[in-house]
């Protein structure tokens, strides 16, 4: 039977990024956590539940963030929740080592109205800074209980817990709204209480000049929660905060009040108010800490000499990056031999319940289209999970955002962001993941840049492709050096449309990067697996559903209709020994026959005039339109087109089949063409759930397939003008 004295508290958890924050959410919840799912939010919000004994804690980590104002889409789903989600009481994880900068948060947060708890996070990387900070007099000044931790050795999560279970237990006895506790520290603050809807509110006083405008604004906002807050945004001519005033005229009236008080006073608004806030933070910290010089550089301080040097910095990273790699498939094979041996044997074991070379429709869609369409996302499950392994190591220790660092002087000069390196690098790994990574990018503008281009980022799907051309049509001295080829292409094509694309479409103001350098500490076990496994599991949830449903679909395509079984088929066939379709023996010849007459092989046939200029036949044709779904799909495709019963990148068969019909500038060309064109079907809808459009999925899946013919057109034209089509 339900508890009727259960009770359940929606606690928010707050902060700058890399100040622990998510450890510590993740020291809380542990495995019991999840990815929230609000109404037009892409950036990930996790979602954990903790039992402490009535009590139910529903406790929401919203992301990183360093004010409430909407500058980045973090920012404005950390303010969005606050303002529509209404938690009963908000975590404010602070980094103790860098309390000035962190506490411009807690100020908003006290000034929004939210009951508050405190974490004084990394209070072991303050003292040894010489930062010594006097918790009381801290907890008296804010009106709220502080606590500290050192969330990367679980320290500090116990008494958290009672401070919540304690709020929770006296919060209808203390003062204020929802049970707020709030204390005016002598000579520190200036704390006015007014009525707000029957609520009082208590805020920063931002001196003569500010507060006769916020007074005038205030008498136009209606009574609500967080009032002062809003009043503040509104001065300020926050477009969001306008939205939340219902009444035009209301509207109007502040944007008057607004623009008057930028002529009066001669300053903006938006920079007056966070002076007032860091002027009030400025005397806090100086009364509430002390700070003893350090005579010897900190250790981070002596490892950042060495990654942030201007000569080996560069090196160190791709060192780095290099080992990542290689250690992820090095490690990551293995498995995947594994897994694939595993769905080999479950697609054998299937097809055993029906009689040797029976056709069936449900034999082929159960092998072919569902357990192949699976196998084929789940294959590469090891290589991603020791990837996202690694990321987070490297985010962990802070080592991540000194690579952003290091990259943004070259990354600016083509029109992206420092941080969308890392991004650019996972794409060599997978797509998916990569536009995912894409999240820690401030603004829209670069977040959309980097997505666009990161399908020419050569995925492992499409080494199948390369594994298979490469060795088909060029000799063993000029493999390394065409693969190699291959990628640069990638590489230099998407740092063009990167420049191309900041120059028309993105035009505007290249955002400087700042980035605050979290200390080098080492993250904990758990943390590093449980964001292993939910990146995974959002990996296999995101990816592998779209594609088992685009295999089903693309096995309908190739399987019908069904050729008539008195087709009288063409005497000059391979392998050709009857007149008609039902006639012929069951192999690979009539299965080639019956994909020419599908729906697959038809558009294959359709789409020979446009893709003739670049020395694509029928054939090539149809197996691209299986990349579509999956790049891997492209090599069982083309074994299938040419009638061969067991095709895969080591085919020497299919590989002497493809010699012998298409010289190797078509196998060039194909591997351009697979490299540049639309995505897979995957990444379209990774992209469109992360730009948050449709239009913008369509326009990458366009746009790449246009440049990829134009693109495989010029090499095959100059490549047929040199002599190498023979």
């Amino acid at each position: 039977m339900p508890n009727p004295q259960k009770r359940v508290l929606k606690i928010a958890v707050a902060g700058n990024p890399n100040a622990g924050k998510t450890t510590l959410f993740n020291n809380l919840t542990g495995a019991r956590q999840r990815v929230g799912n609000y109404s037009g939010v892409t950036v990930e919000v996790m979602e954990g539940t903790l039992q402490r004994g009535d009590l139910e804690m529903h406790i929401i980590d919203l992301p990183g963030t360093y004010s409430l104002t909407a500058f980045s889409e973090e920012e404005l789903v950390a303010r969005d929740f606050l303002l529509h989600e209404n938690p009963d009481l908000v975590i404010d994880v602070v980094d103790a080592s860098n309390l000035e900068r962190n506490l411009y948060l807690t100020t908003e947060l006290l000034e929004f109205g939210v009951p508050l708890i405190v974490v004084l996070n990394m209070s072991d990387t303050a003292q040894d800074r010489g930062i010594f900070i006097d918790v009381q007099k801290l907890s008296e000044e804010l009106g709220a209980q502080v606590v500290p931790a050192v969330g990367n050795r679980n320290r500090g999560t116990a008494e958290l817990l009672d401070a919540i279970v304690h709020w929770d237990a006296h919060a209808a006895e203390l003062p204020g709204p929802a049970g707020k506790c709030r204390a005016a520290g002598p000579g520190v603050t200036s704390l006015v209480a007014v009525e707000t809807g029957g609520h009082p509110a208590e805020w920063i006083d931002y001196g003569e000049k500010v507060e006769p405008a916020l007074a005038e604004i205030a008498q136009h906002v209606p009574p609500r929660d967080h009032r002062r807050w809003l009043t503040v945004k509104l001065l300020e001519e926050d477009a969001e905060a306008m939205n939340e005033l219902p009444d035009p005229n209301a509207r109007e009236a502040v944007a008057a009040v607004a623009a008057r008080f930028g002529e009066d006073t001669g300053a903006d608004a938006d920079t007056l108010i966070p002076s007032g806030r860091y002027h009030f933070i400025e005397q806090l910290v100086g009364f509430v800490s002390r700070v003893v010089p350090q005579r010897e550089r900190t250790r981070t301080d002596r490892i950042d000499r060495v990654v942030l040097h201007t000569i080996w910095g560069v090196p160190i990273f791709l060192t780095l990056m290099f080992f990542v790699f290689t250690a992820t498939f090095a490690l990551g094979n293995p498995f995947m031999g594994m897994i694939e041996s595993g769905f080999d044997w479950l697609g054998r074991t299937i097809s055993g319940f029906w009689p040797v070379g029976a056709a069936s429709p449900l034999k082929s869609l159960i092998v072919d289209g569902i357990i192949g369409g699976v196998g084929g996302v789940l294959i590469f499950l090891p290589n991603i999970v020791l990837l996202f392994l690694a990321i987070a190591v490297l985010e962990g220790t802070g080592y991540m955002a000194r690579a952003a660092i290091v990259m943004d002087r070259f990354m600016s000069k083509v029109g992206l962001h420092g941080k969308s390196f890392i991004p650019l690098l996972i794409g060599f790994g997978c797509t998916v993941p990569a536009i995912m990574a894409t999240r820690t990018l401030e603004t829209r503008r670069d977040r959309l840049i980097t997505m666009m281009v990161l399908p020419l980022m050569s995925c492992g799907a499409r080494l199948p492709i390369y594994a298979l051309m490469i060795p088909a049509f060029f000799p063993t001295q000029w493999q390394g050096p065409v693969l190699w080829i291959v990628y640069v292409v990638g590489i230099v094509l998407a740092l063009a449309m990167a420049r191309l694309l900041r120059a028309t479409v993105f035009r505007g103001e290249t955002t400087p990067m700042l980035m605050e350098l979290p200390p080098y500490r080492l993250p904990t076990p758990v943390s590093l697996l449980v964001q292993m496994w939910t990146r995974a599991w959002l990996y296999l949830q995101k990816a592998g559903t779209v594609i088992l449903g685009a295999a089903v679909i693309l096995w309908f395509l190739t399987f019908y209709p069904k050729p008539p079984a008195d087709m009288p088929i063409d005497p000059v066939h391979p392998k050709m020994e009857t007149t008609t379709f039902s006639e012929m023996p069951d192999g690979g010849a009539k299965q080639s026959i019956a994909l020419q007459y599908s729906v697959a092989g038809r558009v294959g046939r359709m789409l020979e005039p446009v893709l003739r200029p670049l020395g694509f036949d029928w054939r090539i044709n149809t197996a691209l339109l299986g990349a579509i779904a999956a790049k891997e799909v492209f090599v069982a495709q083309i074994g299938i087109v040419f009638a061969v019963e067991e095709a895969d990148e080591n085919s020497e068969d299919l590989r002497s089949q493809l010699r012998a019909l298409y010289s190797p500038l078509v196998g060039l060309c194909i591997m351009i063409f697979a490299l540049i064109s639309t995505p897979c079907i995957a990444t379209f809808a990774i992209t469109r759930q992360e730009s948050g459009s449709i239009g913008w999925a369509l326009a990458q899946a366009w746009g790449l397939t246009a440049l990829a013919w134009l693109f495989t057109f010029a090499v095959h034209q100059v490549g047929l003008l040199m002599g190498w089509g023979g």
